[in-house]
């Protein structure tokens, strides 16, 4: 079934993101297609980098392709990655609050096959881009995901479904799945960086998703925070106990990701 019908670019203001200074940091919209349906997204890179860099595909919290998703892809393109924050929803479906954000959240995960269908598809969006500059390119043989929250379990439903990626990347993410077995296609090692008290993903779902990847043989690790809730990651997130951001915790986070994908991308 062919997935994608169209890839359109259009170019987007230079974003600011709120953390160390980066050059010339290049958000552009990027129109496309899965099965009939308008999808929009976002190419996120810093305009300094040269040379063939590892792209990433970023799956957003359940909020979608936002403006603080831009500015959570600036941090993890940084100064090394070209990124592609994908749209899980379609274009006709933007939350606007927690409430609605959670509906289209729960349509998502409930059809495990869909989400896998659509990550797969802007997977594919992020191998035909091409960065708006004579210096860049993308290195389709260097590929990664990373993902937040709801976009945490999108990355990890896409590992199992056997794509052949360099290395996955789960922020708070959850971790559970109808079906455990699949874990046996995962190509790709993973990481996976979990607050310990997130009331989200208790304890019980994470021994569940360590048995699950010991039976699959997986080349995985797991990291768990001591004081950190859901979110961690989120300069936005202010739910204490639940969901709230702990900028120290996010540091070593972002840390341990590039010191993951820099093995995987060997350098």
């Amino acid at each position: 079934m062919k997935q994608i019908a169209t890839a359109m670019v259009t170019s987007l203001a230079l974003l600011s993101t709120g953390g160390p200074a980066m050059a010339d940091v290049v958000v552009k919209k990027v129109a496309y297609d899965i099965d009939g349906t308008p999808f929009e997204g976002m190419l996120v890179y810093d305009d300094s980098l040269t040379g063939a860099r590892p792209g990433l595909l970023m799956i957003p919290n359940w909020m979608g392709p936002t403006d603080d998703a831009a500015r959570k892809a600036a941090r993890v393109a940084g100064n090394r990655y070209v990124v592609f924050v994908a749209d899980m929803y379609g274009t006709d479906v933007r939350p606007q609050n927690p409430q609605q954000a959670a509906q289209a959240a729960g349509a998502v995960r409930s059809n495990r096959p869909l989400m896998r269908h659509r990550a797969a598809a802007a997977l594919d969006v992020l191998r035909q881009q091409t960065p708006d500059s004579e210096k860049l390119s993308i290195d389709t043989d260097r590929l990664g995901a990373v993902g937040f929250c709801f976009g945490g379990s999108g990355v990890l439903e896409l590992a199992r479904s056997g794509e052949p990626l360099n290395g996955v990347v789960s922020f708070h993410g959850n971790l559970d799945t109808p079906n455990p077995e699949d874990a046996r296609a995962i190509q790709t090692p993973i990481l996976v960086l979990h607050g310990a008290d997130d009331p989200y993903v208790p304890a019980g779902q994470v021994a569940a998703f360590e048995e699950e990847m010991r039976a699959a043989d997986v080349d995985w690790q797991l990291v768990s925070f001591g004081g950190a809730v859901h979110s961690f990651s989120d300069p936005t997130a202010d739910s204490p106990g639940q969901a709230q951001y702990n900028a120290k915790v996010a540091g070593r986070a972002f840390d341990m990701m590039n010191l993951f994908f820099g093995e995987q991308f060997g350098r």
